[in-house]
């Protein structure tokens, strides 16, 4: 009896154990700080990269989120994903503009903003959030053109699609603003005025929360801060001894930025073509069309993804046609058209709307080169064999060389192009010796000696 009351009080201690220890083991597995880099241009890739790491740290139960930024900015819909996913997190995310020299212009400012506590490094800065789409003056600054009293016009933009963009921007932004507790004010002018800010400046005005040399001083100061997340839930960090991981991009997010890069987008998408016409032209060779339909399907994705220009895309094709029929057509000027159509075409394929995603002129200038020269030399060589009139026949066989099988007065055997055949000759020949095709009668090859070459048997 004594036995299994002691059995039942080692029991309940150690169930009693086990739930003061739980909280405290899942408190502590909790404190992970994931870290997420940006460098360069905000595309595709970047958002499919947040929307996983943010993801990973949900499932983690992560602590926080440190968003570590160094871009020039990028695409709007690219900006506008990752700032939803940043807002529906239920993992808090700290902005972070690391390390000294980086900045966070135009899309990186708007993501900052969105961020739950936003830190900046020393010898950063953010700022210049015009969008640069709209084009025209900068809203709230002079124009200088003079309206009819001849006074200059400084009453903001002068089209409707300018003040449409300009300020579905600010209202964006200061929505932002107002939902961190940020300079509205500030946020404001940094899209009508591309108005920019070092990282002391941008404390100084409230537009962020901290400036920090490091990550680790960053975690430090950061805690038993409280946040409010998704929903209204308040939480408070607890970063002081977190362990910091860095998450690299997933196998898509890295496709996405080899495949959303504008120049191997555009190369991908000549090669496709090119693979297609080479393989129309010369049917049966089968590798040419299956590369060029994957390289073109590639490609067109790619486009799907990136701000293209379809004037510009539809004058490449353009291009490319006149470049087809100088092929068939040789007159110099359609081809030269051609060309012309497919450089303009290519620097218009990609609008202004984000830094970082214009075509290189060494990609447009090698490519117009490489694929005219394709164009002009190869396939015009093509069209020469395909209207050449067909070797079959007598045409094929003679000059042929032939081996002597077997041979009785002037006729015998001999063997050529992999078969037997019924041979006759003027000469007699021995078996084993070559021997030349010089025409085929009824299915009998006529026969001779090889011709002496010129210069082969004289004397020096």
């Amino acid at each position: 009896m004594q036995t299994m009351k002691a059995a039942l009080v080692a029991a309940i201690t150690v169930v009693a154990l086990s739930c003061c220890l739980l909280p405290s083991s899942a408190e502590e597995s909790k404190r992970v700080a994931l870290v997420v880099s940006i460098d360069g241009a905000i595309g595709p890739a970047s958002a499919s990269y947040v929307r996983e790491a943010l993801a990973m740290a949900s499932e983690r139960r992560a602590e926080v989120v440190l968003l570590r930024m160094n871009t020039p900015g990028g695409l709007n819909s690219s900006m506008r994903e990752i700032i939803a996913d940043v807002l529906a997190s239920p993992v808090p995310v700290i902005g972070y503009v690391a390390p000294s020299g980086a900045h966070a212009a135009s899309a990186g400012t708007y993501i900052l903003y969105a961020t739950h506590i936003a830190a900046m490094a020393p010898g950063t800065n953010i700022g210049a959030a015009t969008p640069v789409q709209i084009g025209g003056p900068l809203p709230g600054l002079p124009s200088g053109t003079p309206d009819k009293d001849g006074k200059d016009k400084k009453d903001g933009p002068k089209d409707a699609m300018t003040a449409k963009a300009t300020n579905d921007a600010v209202a964006f932004i200061r929505s932002l603003a107002e939902l961190r507790n940020r300079n509205a004010e500030w946020a404001e002018r940094a899209v009508r005025e591309a108005a920019t800010l070092s990282a002391n400046g941008a404390l100084e005005a409230h537009a962020i929360d901290l400036v920090v040399r490091d990550q680790a001083e960053l975690l430090r100061q950061v805690d038993g801060r409280v946040v409010e997340l998704a929903g209204g839930k308040m939480q408070r960090l607890a970063t002081k001894d977190a362990v910091v991981e860095a998450i690299e991009p997933g196998r898509i997010s890295r496709f996405l930025a080899v495949i959303t890069n504008p120049n191997v987008a555009f190369i991908l998408l000549m090669v496709g073509i090119y693979g297609l016409i080479f393989e129309f032209m010369s049917p049966g060779a089968v590798a040419p069309g299956v590369i060029g339909a994957i390289c073109l399907l590639i490609g067109l994705y790619a486009l799907n993804l990136l701000p293209i220009n379809y004037a510009g895309l539809a004058l490449m094709l353009v291009g490319l046609v006149l470049l087809t029929v100088e092929v068939f057509n040789p007159t110099l000027v359609v081809g030269f058209g051609g060309i012309i159509a497919f450089m303009l075409g290519a620097m218009m394929l990609f609008r202004s709307e984000a830094p970082g995603y214009q075509l290189s002129w060494w990609v447009i200038g090698t490519t117009a080169v490489v694929f005219s020269g394709f164009a002009l030399i190869v396939l015009g060589s093509l069209r020469r064999v395909r209207k050449a009139p067909a070797l079959v026949g007598a045409h094929a066989m003679r000059g042929l060389p032939a081996e002597v099988l077997d041979w009785n007065g002037n006729e015998g055997h001999v063997f050529a192009h992999g078969e037997r055949w019924q041979a006759r000759g003027a000469e007699t020949f021995k078996p084993g010796e070559t021997v030349e095709v010089a025409n085929v009668v009824d299915l009998t090859l006529l026969i001779r000696r090889i011709p002496a070459r010129t210069g082969e048997g004289g004397t020096s």
